[in-house]
C-alpha cells in the first residue's frame, strides 16, 4: 500500500483535533502509513486565491515540494486543502511557463516544484488504497439500521476537470464508506446542496436559510445524523444549529460526524476514545443505541 504525507490542514488540528485523532485510528487499524512533514497552509483555494492568485500558488507549490523531497503523495484531511493542493499541482504540471514562475520564487528557499507526486482526498484513499471489502473486514460494531445524510461538501470533486474523481453531481463514494459500516444513506434533494459556510462569511441569514432547507430535507427523509468529510462543512454543521433556533424558533440538535469518527466507532472505539463531547450536537444518545458509549 502507498505511503503518504498527512496533511491536516490549519483548521483540523487548530481547532478539531479530535478529527485528525479519529483519522490517525482509522488509518492505523486499516495499514494506512502516513508520515508528519512541516506544511504550511494549503492555502484558501477561494479567499486567498481571489487576493493574490500567484502567492497563492507559491505557497501551495512549496508544500508539494516538501512532498516530493520525502518521495511520498500527499493524504489530505480536507476538501479545501484537497482542491488547493490538487489544483495547483495539475496547472504547474501542465504549464511549463507557469511552472518556470513559479520555481522562480521558489529558488529563493532551495526549492524546485518537479511534479512528481500526487494529491488524494482521505476519502480516495479509502477507496481506491485500502477498498470497502478491508474495510468491512475491520468493522466490530456495525451501525445496522442507522439512517445516515452523507454531505460531501462543494470542493470535494468541484471542478471535476482537476478533481477528476468521483461523481460531483451524484457522488457516490462517501455512500459506499458509510454503507460499509452497515449503515443506511438515505436519499434526500438537498445532498449536493451546499452547508453555507461560504456565504456564512459575509451574511449569515442566506447561509441559515440554506443550512436549514439542508437539514429538513435530509431529517425529512428520516435521517439521523450527518457524515461529513470537510472540517469547515463540519462547523458549520455542528456549530450553527443554535443559531437556526434563534432565527427560526426551531429545535435542531442532529448529530455531525465526521466520516472517519462513524469509521472508529464502527472499528470499536468508543465516545470518550473520540472525545466526541467536543461536539456542540452532542451524538451520545444516538450512539447508546449501538453501544458505541
Amino acid at each position: 500500500m502507498e505511503e503518504y504525507d498527512l496533511f491536516p490542514g490549519c483548521v483540523i488540528p487548530n481547532r478539531l483535533p479530535y478529527l485528525e485523532d479519529s483519522a490517525r485510528k482509522v488509518f492505523d487499524k486499516l495499514g494506512v502509513k502516513t508520515f508528519d512533514a512541516p506544511f504550511n497552509c494549503c492555502p484558501d483555494p477561494v479567499g486567498f486565491n481571489a487576493v493574490h492568485h500567484k502567492s497563492w500558488m507559491v505557497l501551495s507549490a512549496r508544500n508539494l515540494t516538501i512532498a516530493e523531497n520525502d518521495n511520498r503523495s500527499i493524504a489530505s484531511l480536507c476538501n479545501g486543502c484537497t482542491q488547493t493542493l490538487k489544483a495547483v499541482n495539475v496547472e504547474l504540471k501542465q504549464s511549463e511557463e507557469e511552472r518556470a514562475s513559479i520555481n522562480a520564487v521558489l529558488a529563493k528557499i532551495g526549492r524546485e516544484f518537479k511534479g512528481t507526486i500526487s494529491v488524494k482526498h482521505f476519502v480516495q484513499i479509502l477507496i481506491e488504497d485500502v477498498g470497502i471489502e478491508k474495510i468491512k473486514e475491520a468493522i466490530t460494531t456495525p451501525f445496522t439500521g442507522l439512517k445516515v445524510a452523507c454531505h460531501t461538501g462543494c470542493h470535494y470533486a468541484r471542478p471535476s476537470h482537476i478533481m477528476q474523481w468521483d461523481d460531483p453531481m451524484e457522488p457516490k463514494c462517501l455512500r459506499e464508506l458509510v454503507e460499509a459500516t452497515g449503515a443506511t444513506a438515505v436519499d434526500y434533494d438537498e445532498e449536493v446542496l451546499c452547508c453555507g459556510a461560504g456565504v456564512g462569511n459575509t451574511e449569515e441569514e442566506p447561509a441559515m436559510q440554506i443550512l436549514k432547507q439542508k437539514f429538513d430535507s435530509a431529517i425529512q427523509a428520516g435521517a439521523k445524523c450527518f457524515v461529513v468529510i470537510c472540517p469547515a462543512c463540519y462547523q458549520q454543521m455542528d456549530n450553527s444549529q443554535r443559531n437556526l433556533k434563534k432565527l427560526f424558533e426551531k429545535e435542531y440538535n442532529i448529530p455531525i460526524l465526521y466520516l472517519t469518527e462513524l469509521l472508529a466507532l464502527a472499528m470499536g472505539y468508543k465516545y470518550d476514545d473520540l472525545n466526541l463531547k467536543l461536539h456542540r450536537a452532542r451524538p451520545q444518545t444516538l450512539l447508546e443505541r449501538y453501544n458505541a458509549v
